[in-house]
């Protein structure tokens, strides 16, 4: 661990520094834009315009990079980042916000595909999978940071959209200064979709469930507080408790899912965040059940991500794994992109409480075709399992790959 420090110190802190301004304006747009009088459904094609940018800067970017080199990419998505940040405040109409959330979803996509490549880069074979660790740790830790600061500030002001601005443009000075050459960029050729499915069927479909899970969370939790009148400090702690739930949770889980039938876990995983969903309609009232629920949810959802590139990974070949990450995030990102929309035409028509119950039915979905895929296929012997590696949703494919790879390498080394 502390080797990995040493050598990409400065690589971590420039990415803490994005989540920072990442995790910062995704919660202020649910807030500022009910200050504004935004619906319910426009709040909604807000967040569905970011995820929109997100895949389209995570398919885009490497084409970016091998034409013009890491550098210039990662300082010009960096600058619209911090401009369109300013922006915000400025021109106050949803359709103006909706261009600009696509603008910041590509260019922040884009920004983490060429850190992660640096960091990949400086990683070695030997302390991989703790660089990955680590990097999931500052991800989280970043957004929970940007919460403490939402609390501190005034969201009906131009100064709160300032800070992520800064932290931002700040956030290029150790990442370019600690860099030598510029790593060699390649990505694997993606496997078609229709030949993952037949792989695993249970990881396309839960990968796709997930994608809507995590945009609302990351999304419209916001939202939601909002809707039901939380105070700023109260929405800041709120999101920030679903950020809390996987770095306690994560390697819990996953250190039992190297060791048991991994559907049954699944199953398991999701009826827990299915049932923490529901929990939150009933106790809706009080805002400790809520921290509970949000706490209890964040920390089943995030690795149920993992879990399923893993038990995906059970039925690849080695030399498959990588080529997999590719439409793994393209069904997790499609699927983000469309559940904001549902969540807040749910919200729309039911309430604002019916935010629970969108993520309740999707968790549930996730814990019954598990059960059903149980009766469909026997299970792997857990000796002849892929390593579980813990990744964030946000993840691009660089980082991706980079946990496959790693997987392959346990793979080899549990072989021999």
């Amino acid at each position: 661990m502390k080797q990995v420090l040493g050598s990409s110190w400065a690589l971590l802190l420039g990415i803490g520094l994005l989540m920072v301004g990442n995790g910062l304006q995704a919660s202020l747009m649910g807030v500022r834009g009910t200050i504004e009088g935004f619906t319910t459904f426009e709040l909604s094609v807000l967040t569905s315009a970011y995820f929109l940018g997100f895949l389209g800067g995570s398919r885009l970017t490497p084409e970016l990079i091998r034409r013009v080199g890491h550098v210039r990419v990662f300082a010009a998505l960096g600058s619209f980042v911090s401009a369109v940040l300013i922006l915000f405040p400025a021109v106050t109409e949803p359709w103006a916000w909706v261009v600009l959330r696509v603008i910041i979803g590509f260019s922040f996509s884009g920004v983490y595909v060429t850190a992660e490549s640096w960091l990949n880069n400086a990683a070695s074979n030997e302390n991989r999978g703790q660089a990955l660790s680590l990097y999931m740790i500052v991800q989280m830790g970043g957004i929970v940071a940007a919460q403490a600061i939402l609390a501190m500030g005034d969201p009906s002001g131009f100064v709160i959209f300032i800070i992520p601005s800064v932290l931002v443009s700040i956030s290029f000075a150790p990442i370019l200064l600690s860099i030598s050459p510029t790593p060699a960029f390649g990505t694997s050729k993606s496997m078609k979709l229709r030949e993952l499915f037949r792989i695993s069927p249970l990881s396309i479909v839960g990968m796709a469930i997930m994608g809507g899970v995590f945009a609302a969370v990351f999304g419209m939790s916001s939202v939601y507080a909002a809707e039901i009148r939380l105070s700023v400090g109260q929405i800041s702690t709120f999101i920030a408790a679903f950020f809390v739930g996987p770095l306690v949770l994560q390697y819990p889980i996953g250190w039992i899912s190297d060791r048991v039938d991994r559907r049954k876990l699944i199953m398991t995983v999701a009826l827990i965040g299915g049932a923490s969903a529901l929990a939150g309609y009933v106790l809706a009232s009080s805002f400790t059940a809520l921290l509970i629920v949000a706490f209890i949810l964040g920390g089943t959802a995030n690795p149920l991500y993992s879990l399923f590139i893993a038990y995906m990974n059970d039925y690849l070949e080695p030399d498959d794994m990588a080529a997999a990450s590719g439409g793994l995030i393209f069904v997790n990102g499609m699927s983000a992109i469309v559940g904001p929309i549902a969540t807040g035409w749910m919200m729309g028509a039911l309430g604002a409480h019916a935010y629970w119950l969108f993520i309740a039915a999707l968790m549930l979905a996730v814990a019954g075709y598990s059960l059903y895929r149980m009766t469909q296929r026997p299970s792997i012997a857990v000796e002849d399992t892929a390593a579980y590696v813990g990744v964030m949703p946000t993840a691009s494919p660089v980082a991706l790959e980079a946990a496959q790879e790693w997987a392959i390498e346990q793979s080899e080394a549990e072989e021999e």
